[in-house]
């Protein structure tokens, strides 16, 4: 029984313990002995682009995200933006159609059928060498497009990724532990272009070449966590791309960031498992590592946690250390959801602890659904604040 029960704790430690610091060390140990890529040239001519946007129900937001395209520092006959609306049923529809005149175009789908069916319906309308995908409640600074089109003058690159700054308004802030997961995610890509290839791109800010696209990508799963496994599949590469900023609002409270993290983990399950080839180290080499690593191992944290709380349980009887270790896990999950159920903003600890809380439920959440058999084609959007500070988008611009 005791025996049980230290694998049971060893479970979770260990795949948390290799997954956010083990390799993130190893990368940063492998990288080093690699020199940094070379800044891509400009084009002679920049490259024909689709810009592809998808929305649901986002009348408050999506004009000033259209005016946010329409000011990207680009060659303006060399791009061509798409809106397609997953059967929205408020002005969403009417509000892109009054931007016709700037060369914005609508497609509309005829009933409601999620975010990767309606990516699947742009493609037709799609044209030019590459395609970059975005979100309707994001804004992409003018400067931050030519770096991420740029990176496709590698002819290995098939699909380039923003960097993803967490910004928000400070005096309305619900959720301060996102900022610093989002910072540390995009480290660790900055590391794994080094040693060659991401093994996920950024939904809000990325693009791939045409070609590379799959019009009839399972509905239920992720594209951007798809698009680098399919790049990789042949034979391309994917990449971060520091300088092609977006800049990412914070969601308003912690009960929308759990229903986000529920969505995107099942999602990305599904798509691990639609994709499992990948994972062969045979095949795929380092990549196969990466995934496992990147992905696998952090989904595999909130899955056993439930086992260390059964061992430290069965040890606590007999062993002081695991009595504590037991207690000091009920005070944090017990401020966790103190500080979930805290009516506005909470002190900072009661914040951090509501996050981890928060985001090891929603892990445990989604992989109940995920071996369910549970599909999430539908996805309902974040909402997020309508507006970026400018101080905090000029220190993301900074960073």
């Amino acid at each position: 029984m005791t025996a049980l029960a230290l694998v049971l704790i060893a479970l979770p430690l260990a795949a948390f313990g290799y997954a956010y610091v083990g390799y993130p060390l190893l990368l940063r140990i492998l990288a080093a002995r690699r020199p940094a890529a070379a800044t891509p040239p400009e084009p002679a001519e920049w490259p024909a682009i689709s810009i592809a946007l998808p929305a649901y129900n986002e009348e408050r937001s999506i004009a000033a995200t259209i005016e946010s395209l329409l000011r990207l520092d680009y060659p303006a006959d060399r791009r061509r933006i798409v809106v397609v609306s997953d059967a929205s049923t408020d002005r969403t529809d009417e509000i892109v159609r009054s931007f016709a005149a700037r060369g914005v175009e609508l497609l509309r789908m005829p009933a409601r059928s999620g975010k990767t069916a309606a990516e699947n319906a742009t493609v037709p309308l799609l044209h030019g060498e590459i395609v970059v995908n975005t979100d309707a409640t994001i804004r992409i600074p003018p400067h931050s497009l030519k770096p991420l089109i740029r990176a496709f003058q590698d002819p290995t690159v098939g699909v380039a990724s923003g960097r993803d700054v967490s910004v928000g308004n400070l005096d309305e802030e619900a959720n301060a532990g996102e900022a610093g997961y989002v910072g540390y995610e995009m480290k660790v890509r900055a590391l794994e272009t080094r040693l060659g290839s991401i093994v996920g791109a950024s939904g809000c800010f990325y693009a791939i070449r045409r070609h590379l696209i799959d019009a009839e990508y399972p509905a239920a799963l992720s594209r951007d966590f798809a698009s680098p496994l399919r790049a990789r599949q042949f034979g391309f590469r994917s990449v971060s791309v520091d300088e092609a900023v977006c800049l990412v609002p914070r969601a308003t409270s912690l009960r929308a960031e759990y229903r986000r993290k529920v969505r995107t983990m099942a999602r990305g399950l599904e798509t691990l498992w639609y994709s499992r080839a990948m994972l062969n180290p045979w095949r795929y080499g380092g990549f196969a590592w990466m995934l496992a690593s990147h992905k696998l191992c952090r989904w595999l944290v909130p899955l056993t946690l439930p086992g260390a709380v059964v061992g430290l349980a069965l040890l606590s009887p007999a062993s002081a250390p695991a009595a504590a270790a037991l207690l000091a896990f009920a005070v944090v999950s017990a401020l966790g959801v103190f500080g979930f159920a805290w009516p506005g903003q909470p002190p900072r600890a009661l914040a951090l602890c509501a996050f981890a809380v928060a985001a090891n439920l929603a892990g445990l959440h989604a992989w109940i659904k995920a071996l369910r058999g549970e599909r999430n084609p539908i996805w309902e959007p974040t909402r997020r604040p309508l507006e970026v500070a400018a101080p905090v988008a000029a220190e993301a611009r900074r960073d």
